[in-house]
């Protein structure tokens, strides 16, 4: 590997360094002709440096940057291990994945177990309870918080249930007081899907800490980035084996890429039907993947955590312009945070009030004219959607609130990238529209 201290290394991390920020400065906000997206990366020339160092290694695989990354993340949620993979959904499929694994005894969960989670929320929360042959119970989600109604929460669970699997929407923090309370009396594993939510708080801790597993995603629009990629946090050694395990094919080896016979006895394992002695590297106790992230990816991520914290302050500040903004207008529903939390938004949702004869897609459209960037509240009620329609599952209500949201709902950014001048060019149009004073 290249010397980390040669003076041509610093010299072309300087070079890097300079011209990536003068290229990645913003142009100056023109309403109307400059979007205003609704969530997007923000980048610097010692993010860019940083992955040009690592690059210079000619490592690329998971190495030093990935090290520091995980421990350095692990730290900041609270947690005792973050696991880097390719994705938040990667982070889903493998946080669950891991809590079926024999090796957790009789607290693995088993095909045909049931998980608690909502209607309303983004397909990848979903599709592991599905890809792991358990049977999904859905609960309806508040307007205004839309995290689970807490009583149907309480409702859903029977007999067979044994975990509990919900996000924290756009960065609002779910009822943990009740959550995991019902985790504790009802013996339940709980999935903490973070992906929105990494720097949010419930009692002042961080959510993804909660969990047995939690997730977080670094995809562009995220609180941070590394491109692609995610984490799984784990707070139990045992649990972590079995995550790193369903990330990395399967294998029963835990030894770090690039190292061999950590355990001591490479040559001396005899698990399953294997002959005595069969290389540990090459025993698969899980059917696994590989969800890997890169070095280059983790250089990012490691070097965007250290801005992690006016990020965060960052999107509550605009959510709370936003919020002064549309105080007082009649006909949108906005947003609550749960109670004890303190959420680092990850978008501002609405709701038209069901006396407000506007038509959603119709605002939507005009706000797409005017470079407004708005979103969904991802797939609405799921059970409502192509892929879900012959799933087994059982539904504690009719599902209204998530039927309302499919219809009147969506959200506008608070990411740290957007002005003032944005938030109120933002404010201004939506607000125009809704008291029928808006023009093109």
């Amino acid at each position: 590997m290249p010397e980390a201290d040669d003076p041509r290394r610093a010299e072309i991390l300087d070079t890097v360094k300079a011209y990536a920020d003068q290229s990645l400065a913003p142009r100056a906000f023109v309403p109307g002709e400059i979007p205003a997206p609704v969530s997007g990366k923000v980048l610097d020339g010692e993010d860019i440096a940083t992955m040009v160092d690592a690059c210079l290694d000619g490592w690329l695989t998971a190495g030093r940057f990935t090290a520091a990354f995980q421990r350095e993340l692990a730290a900041f949620v609270g947690v005792r291990s973050a696991s880097f993979v390719n994705s938040g959904s990667s982070a889903n499929l493998v946080a669950l994945s891991a809590l079926t694994s024999p090796k957790l005894g009789d607290q693995a969960l088993k095909p045909g177990d049931e998980v608690v989670t909502v209607a309303t929320g983004f397909p990848t929360t979903l599709n592991p309870i599905l890809q792991n042959r358990l049977i999904p119970v859905f609960a309806d989600v508040e307007i205004g918080t839309y995290d689970a109604i807490g009583e149907q929460l309480e409702a859903a669970i029977g007999p067979k249930t044994r975990a509990i699997m919900m996000a924290h929407t756009l960065g609002n923090p779910f009822d943990l007081d009740l959550v995991t309370r019902l985790c504790k009396e009802h013996n339940l594993l709980l999935v903490e899907d973070a992906c929105d939510a990494l720097g949010s708080t419930y009692n002042g801790s961080r959510v993804g800490s909660f969990g047995d597993t939690g997730t977080v995603s670094f995809y562009p629009a995220h609180h941070i980035t590394t491109g692609e990629g995610g984490a799984v946090f784990s707070k139990r050694p045992l649990v972590t084996r079995q995550v790193e395990s369903f990330r990395d094919w399967g294998r029963d080896c835990y030894c770090e890429t690039g190292c061999d016979n950590t355990c001591g006895k490479r040559f001396e394992w005899q698990l399953g039907e294997l002959p005595a002695g069969y290389d540990h590297k090459y025993i698969y106790s899980h059917i696994g993947y590989n969800l890997k992230g890169t070095d280059i990816q983790a250089a990012l991520g490691l070097s965007q955590l250290k801005k992690l914290d006016g990020f965060v302050a960052r999107r509550k500040e605009n959510f709370a312009h936003l919020y002064a903004r549309f105080t007082g207008v009649d006909g949108l529903i906005l947003p609550v945070a749960t109670p004890n939390s303190d959420p680092a938004w990850f978008g501002f949702p609405i709701t038209l009030a069901d006396d407000l004869n506007i038509d959603r897609e119709e605002l939507m459209r005009f706000l797409e004219v005017k470079k407004i960037g708005t979103r969904l509240i991802f797939a609405g009620n799921m059970l409502r959607q192509p892929a879900y329609r012959d799933i087994e599952h059982r539904v504690v209500s009719d599902l209204a609130n998530s039927d309302k949201v499919m219809t009147r709902s969506f959200w506008i950014g608070t990411y740290p990238g957007l002005t003032e001048a944005m938030l109120d060019y933002m404010a201004d149009s939506i607000i125009d529209f809704v008291t029928g004073k808006a023009k093109l």
